[in-house]
């Protein structure tokens, strides 16, 4: 399965700061996973801007936007290496794989997010967001903000306005790029090639889980990880 080089993501990040106004930064999490029960979590996916600035595909994670930043502008809060967990959940990319793998200027354990993201934010004057599609790091963007103001005597300045980051990044995403293109192209290649087998699996007496196991062999046989949409 073709896939998306990290230049690529380097570019859009560029183009979306590009686009950003002075003294600013953006903020962005990554899709949060759900149990299905006790222990058993909900095959995850990555949430899509998320996955189109990043490529990173792991659950707990945090990017931040920092033009102009000395240190680099791309910071990524991540989960730290852990081989136990490896074992039940799949590997890693911690700190090193972060900057080495997905192009992040610095990395920074996720768990250290409440005393390092706060510090990013302060003085900066605007904050792209997303408000409303994550309720819990909604909530916790809005505590680092009241927190920072709450310094204001002692010479700390919050940002006093919050900025649509969605609107950005979708109109972005509308015009897609030569490699975005044959990514595209590959999976509608795959999907053919599945819907073809499952009408040639067709039969009388057969229940609809029998096709859409023709289905999902396909999809995987073809590199795909999973469909884009359930099957009907």
């Amino acid at each position: 399965m073709i896939s998306i080089p990290k230049s690529e993501y380097a570019r859009r990040r560029k183009a979306l700061m590009a686009q950003m106004e002075p003294n600013s930064i953006a903020i962005l999490p990554a899709a949060p996973m759900y149990i299905r029960n006790r222990d058993v979590e909900h095959v995850y996916r990555q949430d899509s801007d998320f996955q189109y600035l990043t490529g990173f595909p792991e659950p707990e994670a945090v990017m931040a936007l920092i033009p102009g930043r000395e240190h680099g502008e791309y910071v990524l809060f991540c989960r730290e290496r852990d081989p136990e967990r490896e074992l039940w959940d799949g590997l890693r990319a911690g700190q090193d794989g972060a900057i080495s793998k997905f192009g992040a200027d610095d990395a920074f354990p996720i768990g250290d997010i409440d005393d390092i993201l706060p510090g990013l934010i302060e003085g900066r004057e605007r904050v792209y967001y997303a408000i409303g599609f994550n309720q819990e790091f909604d909530h916790r963007l809005m505590e680092w903000v009241k927190h920072i103001r709450a310094k204001a005597r002692q010479g700390a300045t919050p940002p006093n306005e919050f900025v649509a980051l969605d609107h950005l990044l979708h109109d972005m995403r509308l015009y897609k790029s030569a490699a975005e293109v044959k990514v595209m192209k590959e999976a509608a290649e795959i999907s053919a090639r599945a819907h073809v087998r499952a009408m040639q699996a067709s039969r009388a007496g057969l229940y609809e889980y029998h096709l859409e196991a023709e289905l999902d062999y396909e999809f995987r046989k073809g590199g795909a990880k999973m469909p884009a949409y359930g099957s009907i």
